[in-house]
């Protein structure tokens, strides 16, 4: 069988979202970089360096057929929770900001939630399209994913990294939705995680914090509304066109992680609504040709695991854009393709390799 050329949309759309974001990981981060590290181009070097072995890794999934990941579903499901174990070994795992995150020596560095979050993909994929009409039955359909998803999401929130928490928990029920679960089932799934996500927001201080801080961050403008603050500053400062490329001036430390979590207010800074619009517009057609990708897969494993990997990406977007524009409570989330970072970048570009794999066996026009 001769294959299609992958979806020209989805790679363009990723090529030039890889771009816009090299060049203002630079923008954002070259004062930073400069004050802590002596070298402007620190982030820079690092995020081409992350860019290219993307790139290398979502050529190879690209051309790698999707079908063969199901062989590994036991082996992916155990080593995502071996890896979420080890990360939460003191000496192993490493504390950034009060969050242990990341295994790695130096610089060199991996967050295992980011691999979990395409290995829940590829394990519900596989696991529903074996289970078939059983889907329908909580006991034997829906309940043996749940204990899974329970485990891998206390095992995140240990760390703690609720945001990726929120993402696994809403794309896990979006597939089960595709998959023909109860809507009953899901509907009482989500009342249930709403209220226990809820739970967990108010339980730790910082975290209520930022909710109460949400609703008027000028309330607290000192602590908990004081990031928020500083991002409406900068999507305000530019105006229709911006202040223009590399004249940020929250990047002069009023900023939290500039090149990370808030890269879009600098983009909303420099390059002004246009700029900004523009990067939503490229997002918003990636998702609709995701989506369709999807519905046009070949089999039902193929239909899961590009609704999976557009799901997990177009949240990811969502989540980014509400916090730096005060939609919704602030929470770490970094802008896929665009922010500096190396595993949520190359993880990001190995999902997209397998939808535009996909996409050549999919029956898209």
């Amino acid at each position: 069988m001769r294959l299609k050329p992958p979806d020209f949309y989805i790679l363009f759309i990723v090529l030039l979202l890889l771009s816009i974001g090299i060049i203002m990981v630079f923008s954002s981060s070259n004062v930073r970089a400069y004050y802590d590290y002596g070298d402007s181009f620190y982030f820079l070097k690092r995020q081409l360096l992350w860019c290219f072995i993307g790139i290398i890794a979502m050529i190879f999934f690209m051309n790698y057929d999707y079908h063969r990941l199901k062989q590994y579903e036991e082996i992916i499901v155990i080593g995502m929770i071996l890896l979420l174990i080890l990360v939460l070994v003191p000496g192993i795992g490493k504390i950034v900001n009060d969050a242990r995150r990341w295994i790695g020596v130096g610089s060199l560095t991996f967050q295992p939630s980011e691999l979990a979050k395409l290995g829940m993909i590829i394990y519900l994929a596989a696991g529903l399209e074996r289970k078939g009409d059983k889907i329908k039955s909580f006991s034997m359909g829906v309940l043996p994913f749940l204990i899974v998803l329970a485990v891998v999401c206390a095992l995140i929130l240990k760390e703690p990294h609720m945001s990726a928490t929120v993402i696994i928990g809403a794309t896990t029920f979006i597939m089960l939705f595709i998959a023909g679960a109860s809507m009953a089932h899901i509907l009482g799934l989500g009342a249930i995680g709403g209220a226990v996500a809820l739970a967990l927001m108010i339980s730790k201080p910082y975290r209520l914090q930022r909710i109460t801080s949400f609703s008027d961050p000028w309330k607290n403008s000192t602590e908990g509304g004081y990031h928020i603050i500083q991002s409406l500053y900068a999507l305000g400062s530019g105006g229709f066109w911006g202040l223009g490329l590399g004249k940020s001036r929250q990047k002069f430390f009023y900023l939290p992680e500039p090149q990370t979590d808030f890269i879009f207010s600098v983009i909303g800074e420099e390059l002004g609504f246009l700029g900004a619009g523009i990067i939503i517009i490229l997002f918003m057609v990636f998702i609709w040709r995701g989506y369709i990708i999807a519905a046009n897969a070949p089999d039902l494993f193929g239909k899961l695991t590009a609704a999976g990997i557009t799901t997990i990406i177009a949240l990811q977007f969502l989540i980014n854009v509400a916090v730096v524009t005060a939609s919704v409570p602030v929470t770490g989330m970094t802008l896929p393709f665009i922010s500096y970072g190396g595993s949520s970048l190359t993880i990001t570009l190995v999902e997209v390799g397998i939808l535009l794999n996909i996409s050549r066996f999919a029956e898209v026009k």
